[in-house]
């Protein structure tokens, strides 16, 4: 039954697991196959719920949804029925699967869903079928235990097996471990044994050798009498002996004779012992038993009584024997008495010889013992040196990989440094190039903006951003910034500064946009005003005195300071060693110094009173120190962003100990420290805050270092030169030590220098001059260079070389402790080597540029030389320096002397100024004395000794207390200065002095050149502090409000051109909006094409078109005429917008807020020089109530009507002006360049009214400040006349003042250092001394200085004038050109816009002209429009891509047919005699006489169906026959398919070369190795032929194409030799490809055959090779070429081929040929047998008949060796005689020549029409 459910399970129902009967009760357990049966019969339709897992809950769960399922269908199945299936009990899972079977084939017959099922149920049975499922599943859960039960079993399970195994497995050890104690005790009991055994053998040893060593002494011989006692004991002794041997004879006879007795009883009882016994029980008697009892008791008593007589007899012979000893003793003891003297001599002697040898002994072992310890020393020696020689071994090849290793570090470390450097460059690159895109990118943008016309200021623009690494496009909207801009936003702030900065710069200089016009290029006022320049130094040096300069040595010292800097292991310490053998130098190494001012704080090295001189100088230059370094602070903190070093406060308690030798007021940190740390030398303070902060784990800051080495090199003394070892290391620390010894910040030089650069619109050109360089710190840096390969090669040699030399004669354990600290610090060193050189890499960059910058004082040293060469080169760049440096102080020291004689003849001007001395002479002496120039005062320029003494206790004053004033001053005052460089546009005074008039007599000094000396005189001290701001405020209102007005400027640039661009888009846009003229021209082709053929030839019809031709025409002229008037209205609205009169009025105002801000500044410069001028005449200041000018700005919105009153600045309305009522003028013609627009006359006209109001507010601004200068020269001649009646003099000055050159006073860049030229207010000069008292000459005195006064005001009022008056004209002309410009752009706009309409026009009616053309020759030549007519815009053209109505069909080819050519048939003739025979016999076997049958019914009665060709129809029954017997196999069958395969030709023949490699292809496809394949594998693969022969396409395209016949034989071969029964059909393609190996010779068919079967190629031997000759020569012979021509053209070329073939392979057939195995089915599948009687009758196709050749084919096999028929080699096979005999009558496959019966055939019925059956036998035979 088991097996019935499984074929139905696995067959039928094709349950996903093969289901076995063994396997039965477990495949069922979890449900999951029972849900899959009934789902695969559509009655559980919840089983994607089901689980395979066979965990408890899965199979409750599946079980649940199987219950109802089952009781719908009726089977038994409660809970007991599903525990027994879960627990895979035997035959519960085949019972239940057996009612299942039955029901579902029911249902199965009755057709019923489960949902029907459920449907037919009542609704009472489903709601109980629901509760007993619920009860159902409740009961289940009770009876089937949970997982985790199960799992917890399993566990215990698990746990109880372990346990068991540990237990067995502890007994088992606890037997081992008592085994291995008892053979422990039994070896230690036979160890025990052992060395009992071997000590006791030791001691007989040493006993044997003690009883060698003692000498026996000879007894003296014994007298006649002791001889006789000795016999007579000797006698007794024998006599006993004999007797107690006799008695114990005795007494063993006895026991002999008892034992004896005792052994036969035993015998008698053994013998008897089942009688006795019974006997004995049964007669016992007591007197036998008594009698054996006192037998026993008399034989004790005999015994006793025996032992007792034998104990007696013995007692009474040791008596004897002790009796006899104790005599004998006597007698011994008796002769030793008289013999003792003599024996104890003799053993003193032998005793003496005993001492003796023992201490020869002991000697010869102290000499052996001694060898053995020397030998071993020598041993342990010689191994240690083997020892310490394998360990300096092992630490040479240790120390060589830790240098390969550091090589590799090291190389490693320099390409991430490359890589790094080239990021860095790539990244600069990367940025360059990116702006680069940015300026072409929007260069390109302009040029579509401009077309291609970009302005110049726009180009120059981007350029300077481009230069300055600014982005071109803009990142962010900066109109409302919040309170933290972004980062974009700052970026777009400085974009638009530096803009703001340049075209500042364009306009001051008057270059750029700004150039001057030819015309006023003559008329250049000066550059600079200079007595304006000197009143605001003058202001600036009150305001802000100089700063005091530190002081220091006047006499230069001879003493060479420099340092020798280079990576570790250059050879720094060694060159310099050297170098202090030969030169009296002191070497300062900041290692040793630290080590020693630490050593210094440890031994509490204190001030001593002994060296005051020390002391002192100390003293002295510490706070030298301490001040230089509070200035370079005070200047950081005021100049700098950041501090100079990280940590500050190390620094200020350095500065704060440097102080305590001073007399200032102490500090926090000096009240803390305590009186001893007070007492404590400079040195000992400082090592003691080394060591503080050493031991906090920091390094020791720069500002430490540098103060312990400024310490050192103040022990030094002054003529003594010094060299630093590897300092500075870090550019802060270059800068720090530079500071500390040179008293100067270079930052803080440069910036004040950058200060002082800062652009002013007045410069004294007397006090500019250049900041000079700050000396350096050293004399010279020399820098030993060496690769870093170099210098690791150099440290392990070194510490090779140490390492060697230190442990060669040391003691071993110091040795060793040695090498530890050795090991240890190099190490370290290895370590810190890489790290070093990185820091030196990074560090050197830096400092090659501080020592090479002002000066270069840096020497290159290649340090990859020996050490001789190294120190040679280093003391001979030592000795260049002390050449160089005595030949400067030389130098020097002649230039003091010079200078010396000098003063004198300078000292003698009286307090009058007198000119100032030639400023060449100053600029030579700060060149040459850098130092005397900061430690003296400067007295140049005519000033009284007594100013640098005032100027100096302020100073000294304010230098503590008052320190961050002075420094936010100092921050502050620069924009009140007179800083800057020499400007560009500087007169000479030979150009100023050229362009004055030349009178006869040498004219008086004018005021502002260089002759001419400036009135100093003292003026209110509180004058300066409220002018010099005044100042600054002129200046910074001045500068922004040009900056603005031109950034303005800048913007209007941008938005003109993109408004124009914008304009000229947009009227582009509205040209190119569509029209509806193709809608027109579309609709008239469609009424066109519709006209019926017969009306083409009308006239009255072609009349009609070209009327609808030229209303068509019309209609679109209308449409283009109205699209004209549409632009031009367009245009028009262009035109008349007001965005042109806005920007023309935008742009006025601009330039008319230039204007106001010129204005401004000669106002308020006007009233700075009045109030100055006032002051120093000791006036009050006029109070100027008189508003400022203000110069009226164009109202742009003139709907608002606003009171003058209420607006500061006064508007003008625009007055446009029409045409009608103003005439027009030659400008407008120059403008509009061609004849007159009238649409832009109003544009024109508006433009000169524009031009007049700028010249008219030009006008009015310059008269305002002609006004105001002729009223301040009034103001002043009414002052003179209050004062003074006569007035002669004064007339002078405005004539003086209107004769001077216009001169211009742009702001200049010249420099002056009001810090380093301490002046203050003259106040010597306030009361001048005179000699005389006399009134009138004061008076005269006071009027000529008044006199002077009011002509240098008057002529530094006219130089502003003229400077502000060039200024106006020069705006005036630049706005009249702007404008000009301006309006030029937008015309030239208003006249493309006109051209562009007037071209759109034309070409749209040209357009329209060319339709009507076509249309017109369309219409004549009566012919369709068949592509689309296209007009669109001003372009016509006919559409060859889009036709109107589709072309007619082309003529459709007939499908190719195949042609009967020479009886050859067609392969729909193959394929119909194919299905013919597949039909009759499927296997392809077929009787002979049914085959003929066939044929002759084909030929006679299907006449009409073109089965077969013509020359077929022809043949007779005897033919037929003929034909058949070619063609039969086995004598009585034919096979069909070679049969179909004979006559298919021709074809290729393939040679065997190619069926192989057909075979192989066929393999390669067959990837399963099934030996079949589908169609598409076969045409995959193809055969030896392919079907693309050349074809002929017929020009004709009716001509059907010629037939590819080939190509359909190889579809047909398939269709021929496939298995069509499969599906889809499968090809045997061995079986296929045997066919083919069919031959004219029958023994070379069967050698293809074979090779194709075993699949490689099967040597003939050489027998049959010839055989095979002659055979096919005899075949050749008789087949004569015109019998054969089919063959002759198939087969004549293969067979000569064959029979070159075969000669070659008599001669070359290989020595392996033939050795592939082949079986006896392969065998068999080539010799096919019996097996065709399968075919001969459809009915019999079942019955099995074996191949008649197999028997044979065992026994060779057999014969051959094959017990077991397995694989036989092919040479082997070959040589037996069957297959020989068998391969050489086998006739199979032979291909027969049918065609010979066809000819023949063909040739009877043109000569008889009919032949006979004698005929074709006679030719036959």
């Amino acid at each position: 039954m088991s097996e019935i459910l499984c074929q139905w399970l696995n067959q039928e129902v094709k349950v996903s697991r093969t289901v076995s009967p063994k396997s039965f009760a477990k495949a069922f357990s979890s449900g999951y196959l029972i849900g899959e049966i009934l789902h695969k019969f559509e009655l559980q339709g919840d089983f994607s719920e089901f689980s395979e897992s066979r965990v408890s809950n899965a199979k409750l769960n599946n079980f649940s949804r199987l219950e109802p399922t089952l009781h719908l269908l009726g089977v038994q199945f409660d809970q007991n029925v599903a525990h027994n299936i879960i627990t895979e009990k035997p035959g519960a899972a085949t019972k239940l699967l057996y009612q299942l079977y039955i029901v579902l084939q029911k249902k199965k017959k009755s057709g019923l869903t489960g949902i029907e099922m459920q449907t037919m149920q009542p609704l009472a049975n489903v709601r109980y079928q629901s509760m007993k499922s619920e009860a159902f599943r409740d009961r289940l859960r009770n009876l089937i235990p949970r997982q985790t039960d199960f799992n917890l079993m399993q566990v215990t399970h698990r746990f109880q097996e372990k346990y068991k195994h540990m237990k067995e497995d502890l007994v088992h050890m606890h037997f081992e471990k008592l085994e291995k104690f008892q053979k422990l005790k039994e070896e230690q009991r036979c160890f025990n044994i052992e060395k009992q055994r071997l000590s006791r053998r030791r001691q007989n040893e040493i006993m044997a050798k003690i009883q060698a060593a003692i000498i026996q002494i000879p007894k003296p011989a014994s007298n006649r009498t002791l001889r006789a006692l000795e016999a007579q004991k000797m006698m007794k002794k024998k006599k006993e002996a004999e007797d107690v041997a006799n008695e114990i004879k005795k007494f063993e006879a006895l026991i002999k004779k008892d034992l004896q007795a005792k052994e036969s009883a035993s015998k008698t009882s053994l013998d008897t012992a089942g009688q006795t016994t019974t006997d004995l029980l049964n007669t016992y008697s007591d007197d036998d038993y008594i009698k054996k009892i006192q037998k026993r008791l008399e034989e004790d008593a005999f015994a006793r009584e025996q032992r007792e007589k034998r104990r007696r007899r013995l007692l009474m012979d040791q008596l004897i024997a002790h009796e006899a000893q104790e005599e004998a003793y006597r007698e011994e003891q008796l002769i030793n008495r008289l013999m003792r003297q003599s024996q104890q001599e003799r053993r003193i002697s032998v005793q003496l010889m005993h001492v003796r040898h023992e201490k020869e002994v002991l000697w010869q072992n102290r000499i052996f013992r001694e060898k053995q310890y020397e030998e071993r020393r020598l041993k342990d020696f010689q191994d240690a040196l083997d020892r310490e020689a394998a360990l300096a071994k092992q630490a040479k090849i240790d120390f060589q990989e830790q240098a390969i290793r550091e090589k590799e570090i090291h190389e490693q470390i320099t390409v991430e440094r490359a890589q790094a450097r080239y990021k860095k460059h790539y990244t600069i690159c990367a940025e360059i190039l990116d702006q680069i895109l940015d300026l072409s990118t929007k260069v390109s943008d302009y040029r579509m903006l401009t077309n291609n016309l970009i302005p110049y200021k726009l180009m120059h623009d981007w350029k300077e951003l481009f230069f300055n690494g600014k982005p071109i496009y803009k990142q962010a909207s900066i109109k409302q910034l919040p309170a933290t801009p972004s980062a974009e936003q700052v970026i777009e702030l400085e974009k638009r500064d530096l803009l703001d900065s340049n075209d500042y710069e364009e306009y001051k200089n008057m270059v750029g946009e700004w150039a001057l016009p030819e015309e006023m290029v003559d008329n250049l006022p000066p550059s600079n005003n200079t007595i304006l320049g000197h009143v605001i130094h003058r202001l600036i040096e009150k305001s802000h005195p100089p700063q005091v300069k530190s002081t220091v040595l006047e006499l230069p010292s001879f003493a060479i300071k420099g340092c020798l800097v280079g990576k570790t292991f250059s050879g720094k310490t060694t060159a310099l060693k050297a170098l202090q053998k030969d030169f009296p130098i002191q070497v300062l190494s900041i290692d040793t110094l630290v080590q020693e001012a630490i050593k210094a704080f440890h031994d509490n090295e204190k001030i001593s009173e002994a060296l005051p001189i020390e002391k002192e100088a100390e003293e002295k230059s510490l706070p030298v120190l301490q001040e230089k370094n509070k200035e370079s602070q005070d200047l950081q903190n005021a100049f700098s962003p950041h501090p100079v070093s990280e940590e500050a406060l190390p620094e200020t308690e350095d500065k704060t100990i440097l102080s305590t030798d001073t007399n200032k007021t102490p500090k926090a940190e000096e009240v803390k420290s305590s009186d001893s740390f007070s007492e404590l030398t400079v040195r000992a303070q400082l090592g003691a805050k080394s060591e503080k902060m050493l031991k906090k784990g920091k390094s020791i800051s720069d500002m430490l270092l540098v103060n312990i080495l400024v310490n050192a090199i103040n022990e030094v003394p002054v003529d003594q030169g010094w060299v630093l070892d590897g300092f500075p290391m870090t550019l802060n620390q270059a800068k720090l030590l530079e500071e500390a010894l040179t008293g100067y910040n270079r930052e803080a030089l440069e910036l004040e220098e950058k200060k002082t650069q800062i652009p002013t619109l007045a410069v004294d050109a007397s006090t500019s001059k250049e900041v000079p360089l700050p000396p350096s710190a050293f004399d010279f840096v020399m820098l030993l260079d060496i690769s870093d390969n170099s210098l690791l090669d150099r440290m392990n040699y070194t510490m090779a070389e140490a390492f060697s030399s230190e442990t060669s004669h040391e003691d071993i354990t110091q040795r060793v402790t040695a090498e530890k600290q050795d090991m240890n610090e190099d190490q370290n060193l290895r370590d810190q080597i890489q790290h070093r050189i990185i820091g030196f890499l990074d560090n050197w960059p830096l400092l090659e540029q501080w020592f090479t910058e002002p000066e270069n004082i840096l020497i290159n040293i290649n340090a990859e030389v020996d050490k001789e060469s190294l120190c040679n080169k280093v003391k001979e760049m030592f000795m260049t320096e002390i050449m160089k440096k005595e030949n400067k102080v030389k130098k020097k020291l002649e230039e003091k002397e010079a200078e010396k004689k000098e003063v004198p003849l300078g000292e003698p001007p009286p307090p009058p100024p007198p000119p100032p001395p030639p400023p060449p002479e100053p600029e030579k002496e700060k060149e040459t004395h850098p130092q005397r120039e900061h430690s003296k005062t400067p007295t140049a320029k005519g000033k009284p000794p007594a100013e640098p003494l005032t100027g100096k206790p302020d100073s000294l004053q304010e230098g503590k207390g008052k320190k961050g004033d002075t420094s936010l001053k100092r921050k502050g005052s620069p924009k009140g200065k007179s800083p800057g460089g020499k400007g560009p546009l500087k007169k000479s005074p030979a150009d100023s002095t050229d362009m004055s008039p030349v009178p006869i007599v040498p004219p008086p000094p004018k005021p502002g050149s260089e002759e001419w000396v400036y009135v100093n005189e003292p003026i209110p001290e509180e004058m300066p502090s409220f002018l010099v701001p005044y100042w600054e405020l002129i200046e910074n209102s001045y500068i922004n409000s040009i900056k603005t007005v031109l950034r303005h400027l800048r913007e209007e640039q941008h938005s003109v051109v993109a408004y124009l661009y914008e304009v000229r888009t947009n009227f582009q846009q509205f040209l190119w909006r569509p029209d509806h003229k193709q809608d027109f021209v579309s609709q008239w082709q469609a009424d066109f094409n519709a006209l019926p053929d017969d009306l083409w030839d009308d006239e009255e019809t072609k009349s009609e078109l070209h009327q609808r031709v030229n209303d068509l025409r019309d209609r679109l002229w209308d449409i283009c005429d109205a699209r004209k008037e549409e632009a031009e209205q367009e245009r028009q609205d262009i035109i008349n917008e007001s965005w042109l009169q806005d920007s023309i009025g935008i742009t006025m105002n601009h330039f008319f807020s230039l204007m106001q801000t010129e204005l401004n500044r000669f106002q308020d410069t006007k009233r700075l020089l009045q109030d100055y001028y006032r002051g120093m005449e000791c006036k009050i200041p006029i109070d100027d109530s008189k508003r400022f000018t203000r110069i009226p700005l164009v109202q742009l919105d003139s709907s608002r009507d606003i009171l003058e009153s209420q607006l500061r600045i006064p508007l003008i309305p625009r007055i446009s002006i029409s045409p009608d009522s103003a005439m027009t003028k030659p400008k407008t013609k120059a403008i509009l360049k061609g004849k007159i627009d009238y649409s832009l006359e109003n544009v024109e006209l508006n433009f000169e009214a524009d031009e007049k109001l700028v010249m008219d507010t030009w006008q009015q601004a310059s008269l305002a400040i002609s006004h105001m200068v002729a009223a301040e020269i009034h103001q002043r001649l009414m002052e003179e006349e209050k004062e003074n009646q006569p007035a002669d003099t004064k007339e002078k000055s405005p004539q003086m003042g209107t004769n001077k050159k216009a001169k211009e006073e742009p702001p200049k860049k010249e420099k002056a250092d009001k810090k380093a030229k301490g002046r203050s207010p003259p106040t010597a000069e306030a009361t001048p001394v005179t000699v005389t008292a006399e009134e009138i000459t004061q008076k005269e005195k006071r009027n000529e200085l008044m006199l002077k006064i009011k002509e240098e005001h008057l002529a530094a009022l006219q130089f502003e004038e003229i400077a502000t008056q060039f200024r106006l004209e020069l705006i005036k002309t630049k706005a009249l050109a702007f404008l000009e410009d301006l309006l030029t752009k937008v015309v030239d706009v208003y006249k493309l816009l006109e051209k562009w309409l007037g071209e759109r026009y034309l070409n749209e009616m040209a357009s329209v002209e060319k339709l009507t053309e076509v249309a017109r020759y369309h219409i004549e030549t009566s012919t369709k429009i068949q592509n689309e007519l296209y007009l669109d815009q001003e372009d016509f053209f006919i559409n060859g891509d889009l036709k109107v109505f589709p072309d007619p069909p082309p003529p459709v080819r007939p499908p190719p047919v195949e042609k009967e050519e020479n009886g050859t048939l067609t392969i729909e003739q193959l394929d119909s005699l194919k299905d013919q025979f597949l039909d009759i016999a499927p296997k392809g076997i077929i009787g002979h006489k049914a085959f003929t049958d066939i044929l002759l019914d084909l030929v006679t009665l299907n006449l009409g169906t073109n089965n077969l060709p013509s020359s077929w129809m022809h043949l007779t029954q005897p033919e037929l026959q003929e034909l058949t017997s070619l063609v039969i196999v086995n004598s009585e069958f034919v096979d069909w398919r070679k049969f179909l395969l004979v006559i298919s030709m021709p074809w290729p023949i393939p040679m065997e070369e190619e069926l192989l490699e057909t075979l192989q292809r066929f393999k390669a496809v067959d990837e399963e190795q099934l030996g079949t394949i589908t169609f598409e594998q076969y045409m995959q693969a193809g055969l030896w032929f392919t079907g693309d022969e050349y074809i002929k396409i017929p020009e004709n395209p009716l001509e059907p194409l010629p037939f590819n016949r080939q190509e359909h034989l190889i579809e047909f071969f398939f269709r021929l030799f496939a298995d069509h029964e499969k599906d889809p059909p499968q090809l045997d393609y061995t079986q296929m490809l045997l066919y083919f190996a069919c031959h004219p010779d029958a023994m070379e068919g069967v050698y293809r055959a074979l090779s194709v079967a075993i699949g490689t190629h099967v040597f003939q031997p050489v027998e049959t090779i010839a055989i095979i000759g002659e055979k096919s020569s005899s075949l050749t012979d008789a087949s004569p070429v015109e019998e054969y021509p089919e063959l002759e053209g198939n087969f004549m070329h293969e067979e000569g081929e064959l029979k070159e073939d075969r000669e070659e392979k008599e001669v070359e057939i290989p020595e392996n040929a033939n050795t592939e195995k082949v079986s006896l089915e392969r065998l068999l599948k080539v010799f096919q047998g019996g097996k065709e009687v399968q075919d001969a009758n459809r009915f019999t196709s079942h019955l099995q008949i074996e191949n008649t050749y197999s028997e044979n084919f065992v026994k060779v096999f057999q014969d051959l060796g094959a017990k077991d028929l397995e694989p036989v080699e092919v040479a082997v096979l070959l040589k037996h005689p069957f297959i020989q005999d068998l391969i050489s009558n086998y006739s199979d496959y032979k291909i027969p020549d049918i065609k010979i019966i066809l000819q023949r055939s063909e040739h009877v019925q043109g000569s008889d029409g009919e032949r006979s059956p004698s005929r074709l036998t006679e030719e036959k035979k």
